[in-house]
């Protein structure tokens, strides 16, 4: 959700510093930003709206200041407004804090600290915070034990930092929220996330939860919740900052879905022997699960849904749980190894299944795409999908990546008779989707549909996962109802809402019965002169029946439903962008959903 930064050491470039670092933040959040710099006093600047409105106003009146920290939202309490923007202050302005979650005793708080005559400019949670250490300050308390008093006080996820008129410090905690530290020569960074100071550093510092920081002139220390210094390891981020930038590309989405082929080939990289058809994983080859449950929201549960297909294939039980509901209502686990897939590692739901499923003494497992995230600290085992920083808020390479992951994990814990076709498959699959990205015509065929009222989208085994998958990434930046569906369930109600003016995106490939059966689902289609777009490897006789053919290369079906995938992501990016859509940055949307 939102996005945070801090510095102290960069001097006259700390404004221009925290802008930067914003500026790479946007994808978790674009409804306000602000920023705070401290020193002997507080001085604030915020705007609704995106980055742009702030740095207008900073060009107006700048602020100044050796030491600060900034803020892009993403709204949960209170509409986006100058009022809401962050950071928040007290009633003194002595107090500037910015804060990622959600505070859930804040009304509460609120009312006690309104009752002591303080005022309250804004309708969020974070504005106690600010009023809580004010209080804490007229007692007579110094401002880092200020701040922890205030921590103490508040019930909820967060992440938070805050800067003290006449303190030459930033002070940040963490709880449920993710918060990183940048250790560089001279100065120090905290941030949401590594790429708002990447630029500067490539030295971090993951911060647990219920840890504190201060970051002053000396540096960096960390905290327990007593107080007791926690000794950190410094980990080393091993991706270069141009990765985070838009290459040429007109959006970042298209850059990345381009990116796929790379993304791709580092999933793989020394985790494939082609020679002996297998996969080597380490000791994830051990874990040999009896049944696993999967547990993803948003894109990693279509992931999720795939990964289930794999391992029901191998004959292991499987299924696929939203997080959220798993959480407040989770099935029997018995021996089953449960898996949480998370592109942040940071997602509220999947971080609180797995933590049921940890209480419940069940072997867990992270697939993440992030280095030192939540998920990988918590869970027994982790994963790594490798697919690089990821900035579009809708996802693309990050799928593509856990896909191919998930095939691997299958592979080494459940390998069985495809195991070699599989592994050519995967061998080939960076290939087969440079050419596809060479080759394909979604462009025409999202011109001729971008005005459609509604969009299908059906497939069926590994293939309707896909569909949602399709569906979602049209909803997402498009802002068009769309809807993906198992092909056998059109004829159970879905079929009502066909018409001619709903082009059916189906997802067929091979010549085997799951094929033909998707065939028939097209005929229906067609019977009913709704336009038809067939996603097909040309092995079916689909194209007989469809309007327009998005080709795919042969291969082994698991792989086949990555190119599919491509061929989706690419419409729906041309149909945004035939509408004049805020792409990267879709309207409510925010790239991690640190709150449940």
């Amino acid at each position: 959700m939102c996005g945070i930064i801090g510095c102290v050491g960069r001097g006259e470039d700390t404004l221009s510093t925290l802008v930067a670092g914003l500026s790479q933040l946007e994808y978790r959040g674009y409804d306000s930003a602000g920023v705070a710099l401290g020193g002997e006093t507080v001085s604030v600047a915020k705007r609704a709206g995106e980055l742009s409105a702030l740095r207008e106003a900073l060009a107006a009146e700048p602020i100044a200041g050796d030491l600060g920290v900034g803020h892009t939202r993403w709204s949960t309490h209170g509409p986006p407004t100058d009022a809401n923007a962050h950071p928040h202050e007290d009633c003194s302005g002595r107090v500037a804090v910015v804060h990622n979650g959600i505070i859930e005793n804040y009304q509460a708080v609120r009312d006690d600290l309104a009752t002591d005559g303080h005022t309250f400019e804004s309708d969020t949670d974070t504005e106690v915070i600010p009023h809580l250490i004010e209080a804490e300050l007229d007692a007579g308390a110094d401002p880092e034990a200020a701040f922890r008093a205030a921590i103490d006080r508040v019930e909820g996820s967060y992440a938070v930092a805050a800067v003290v008129a006449g303190a030459d410090a930033v002070f940040a905690a963490r709880n449920d929220s993710p918060l990183v530290l940048g250790i560089a020569d001279g100065a120090t960074f905290l941030a949401s996330d590594v790429p708002a100071f990447r630029e500067y550093t490539d030295r971090v510092v993951y911060l647990d939860d219920g840890e504190f920081a201060r970051l002053d002139d000396e540096g960096w220390t960390v905290t327990d919740a007593d107080g007791a210094r926690v000794e950190k390891a410094i980990e080393t981020v091993d991706w270069d900052p141009e990765e985070t930038g838009k290459s040429g590309y007109d959006h970042y989405m298209l850059k990345e879905i381009h990116e796929q082929p790379r993304a791709l080939r580092q999933c793989l990289r020394g985790r494939v022997d082609e020679l002996r058809g297998q996969v080597d994983l380490g000791d994830l080859g051990d874990l040999s699960p009896t049944g696993v449950q999967f547990v993803a929201a948003g894109t990693s549960y279509h992931a999720a849904m795939y990964g289930a297909l794999l391992y029901r294939a191998a004959g292991v039980p499987a299924q696929a749980f939203l997080a959220s509901e798993y959480a407040t209502s989770p099935p029997p686990i018995g021996d089953a190894l449960v898996v949480g897939v998370s592109q942040s590692g940071e997602t509220a739901d999947t971080l609180a299944a797995l933590r049921e499923a940890s209480h419940r003494n069940a072997r867990t497992l992270a697939v993440t795409n992030t280095v030192g995230s939540t998920a990988e600290r918590e869970a027994d085992h982790v994963l790594h999908i490798r697919a690089g920083p990821e900035i579009g808020v809708a996802a693309t390479k990050t799928f593509a990546s856990q896909l191919a992951a998930l095939n691997l994990l299958r592979l080494a814990t459940a390998p069985g008779s495809d195991a070699r076709d599989v592994v050519t498959a995967l061998r080939d699959l960076p290939g087969d989707v440079q050419a596809l990205l060479d080759d394909s015509t979604a462009r025409a065929v999202a011109e001729e549909f971008s005005d459609a009222g509604a969009y299908f989208f059906i497939g069926r085994g590994y293939h309707y996962p896909v569909a949602l998958e399709g569906a979602l990434k049209m909803k997402e930046i498009s802002y068009t109802h769309a809807e993906g569906f198992a092909a056998g369930e059109l004829k159970h109600g879905p079929l009502a809402l066909v018409t001619e003016d709903t082009p059916v995106f189906a997802v067929v490939t091979g010549d085997d019965d799951l094929s033909t059966k998707t065939v028939g689902n097209v005929k229906e289609v067609e019977a009913r002169d709704a336009p038809v777009v067939a996603v097909t490897d040309g092995q079916s006789e689909v194209g007989r029946y469809a309007d327009h053919v998005l080709e795919l290369p042969e291969t082994h079906p698991t792989a086949a439903s990555v190119l599919a995938n491509v061929q989706l992501q690419l419409v729906s990016y041309h149909v945004a962008r035939a509408l004049g859509r805020s792409i990267d940055k879709p309207r409510n949307l925010a790239k991690s959903v640190t709150v449940e």
